[in-house]
């Protein structure tokens, strides 16, 4: 095996704890033992504007990806030592650097050998002797796919950074299986709450929505394209009642995709507080209003407070009196639009 790098110009060789200037270009790793092979790469991608890492050993290959994470791998299958089929599994199974595409470089044209390129995690290959022109049309095409993805991740976690910030409830769930890929806090406690003790896996009714809703053939592309939301998933508790929301798809499409879930519970005591605050009512006059906004006369909302049906119109009274209106419709009306604001899932 030759150890010495190829007398070729000069290559970007990383040592530990060298930081990287990436500026505006992409990394490109590659992984041959052989100096010839490293020399016609490097130089090719050197003078298209790439940042150009090089390694002769499977060892070197995974230190320098996971130091300088390149935006791609060119991994030489057939190396003494540890194989590029290994090294491609070591990097597909760290957290660090599964996502960095990898294009098998090798002489090896049967099929079980491609075949177990692809299994190892390589997304393409390229056959022996190289060409780089061919090298770099194949690059372009899995460098577009990769930032697409850290597109889609970013803007996912600016969502649910956004989310969290605001206190919503959310979570992410792997529609194929129901897997709870994410949650804040307060989505782990309303999902206790209303399901019992906390599980890495979604609640049965909430897999079954996700699943009716965009593993159907063709239900994602049609919920994409036609920009409309699902029906809301409702689980009442009491007096309670916890909605979920599809807000938007967080991973690729395949297997249906991750999909963000926004949580908001609504309960009497929450709607009655929220609307003692908007329109300055005591307690109990946001008690009276509430049962107005749900349809019910003086008498049975005397039934429900334990007051008589005159000590619930003089409360309505000082509501209309506040509210600056003088019929129970007026004022249903006026409370329903504010309350809607406040809590989209409200149902009057």
């Amino acid at each position: 095996m030759n150890t010495a790098a190829p007398n070729h110009g000069p290559l970007a060789v990383s040592s530990p704890g060298d930081t990287l200037d990436r500026g505006d270009s992409d990394v490109v790793l590659i992984v041959d033992d052989v100096p010839d092979n490293l020399a016609v790469l490097h130089d090719a991608l050197d003078e298209s504007g790439y940042t150009v890492l090089v390694a002769m050993h499977g060892e070197a290959a995974l230190q320098r990806a996971a130091q300088a994470l390149p935006d791609i791998v060119l991994l030489d299958a057939m190396m003494p030592g540890m194989d590029g089929f290994e090294v491609a599994r070591r990097l597909k199974a760290s957290p660090l650097t599964a996502h960095i595409p990898i294009i098998f470089m090798t002489g090896l044209t049967e099929t079980e050998h491609l075949v177990a390129a692809l299994e190892a995690g390589g997304v393409d290959y390229v056959t022996k002797p190289i060409k780089p022109r061919e090298v770099m049309a194949r690059m372009g095409v899995h460098l577009g796919a990769a930032r697409k993805a850290r597109a889609d991740a970013s803007q996912a976690r600016e969502a649910r950074n956004a989310l969290d910030a605001f206190g919503y409830a959310s979570i992410t769930v792997r529609a194929v299986d129901g897997r709870i890929v994410w949650q804040t806090p307060l989505a782990r406690e309303l999902l206790k709450a209303y399901f019992g003790e906390a599980s890495p896996w979604a609640p049965e009714q909430v897999q079954a929505w996700l699943r009716r809703h965009v593993l159907a053939e063709n239900a994602a592309e049609l919920l994409v394209h036609a920009q409309a939301e699902p029906p809301r998933l409702a689980i009442d508790q009491g007096a309670r009642r916890l909605t979920f929301r599809l807000h938007q798809q967080a991973g690729d499409s395949e297997g249906g995709g991750d999909w963000l879930i926004v949580m908001r519970e609504v309960s009497d005591a929450k709607i009655i507080e929220s609307m003692s605050l908007a329109f300055k009512l005591t307690a109990r006059e946001a008690e009276v209003l509430y049962w107005v906004v749900k349809g019910k006369i003086n008498r049975d909302i005397g039934d429900i407070l334990g007051a008589s049906p005159a000590t619930v119109k003089k409360h309505l009274e000082r509501v209309f009196a506040k509210l600056g209106v003088e019929t129970r419709t007026a004022a249903a009306g006026m409370v329903m639009n504010r309350i809607r604001q406040l809590h989209p899932q409200f149902e009057g």
